[in-house]
C-alpha cells in the first residue's frame, strides 16, 4: 500500500471540481434540501452517520436527511473545512474535512468526515462514501501524552 496519491499533480480546476461538489453538498443541507443533497452522492453510496446509521444509496440518503431536516435538523447549517484532498488516479479523491451542523456559529468544529469520492461517466463528482466522526480532543490529548508515539506527524 501507497501513502502517496497516485495523482500528485492534481491541477486547480480539477481541486475547484472537488470543492464545488463539497459547497453544493453543503449549500443543499444548509437549505434542508434532501433531494439536492442525495444528489451529491452516486447510487450506491455509504453514509456512515455520526450516530452510526449507515444509509446506501443518494435516493435513500436524500429522503433520510429531508425527513431530519424536517424535524430536528431543521434550521441547522453545515460548517465545513477541508483538511486535505488526495488524488488517486483520474477519477477517484479521498476529502477529509473538519465540521459541524450547528444553529448557531460553532466555538469549534467537533467533527471530522472522511470522503471517498468518484467522476461519474457525465464528468461530475459525487460522493461514493463518507464517514463522520465526533473529535475527542481530551482523549486524545491523554493518548499523545501517555503514548506519544501515537502522535501523527499533522497534529
Amino acid at each position: 500500500m501507497t501513502s502517496n496519491p497516485i495523482q500528485p499533480e492534481t491541477t486547480e480546476p480539477e481541486l475547484a471540481a472537488i470543492r464545488e461538489l463539497l459547497t453544493r453538498n453543503q449549500d443543499a443541507w444548509n437549505r434542508g434540501d434532501g433531494a439536492a443533497y442525495g444528489a451529491c452522492f452516486t447510487a450506491d453510496a455509504t453514509d456512515v452517520t455520526y450516530v452510526g446509521t449507515v444509509y446506501r444509496g443518494g435516493p435513500e440518503i436524500g429522503r433520510a436527511h429531508q425527513a431530519l431536516f424536517d424535524s430536528f435538523l431543521n434550521g441547522t447549517r453545515l460548517h465545513l473545512q477541508i483538511l486535505d484532498i488526495r488524488r488517486y488516479g483520474a477519477d477517484t479523491a479521498v476529502v477529509i474535512t473538519r465540521g459541524d451542523v450547528t444553529k448557531k456559529t460553532p466555538r469549534r468544529l467537533g467533527k471530522l468526515a472522511t470522503y471517498t469520492l468518484v467522476r461519474d461517466n457525465d464528468g461530475q463528482w459525487r460522493v461514493a462514501a463518507v464517514q463522520k466522526t465526533r473529535h475527542k480532543p481530551l482523549m486524545e490529548a491523554i493518548s499523545f501524552k501517555l503514548q506519544p508515539a501515537t502522535k501523527p506527524a499533522m497534529a
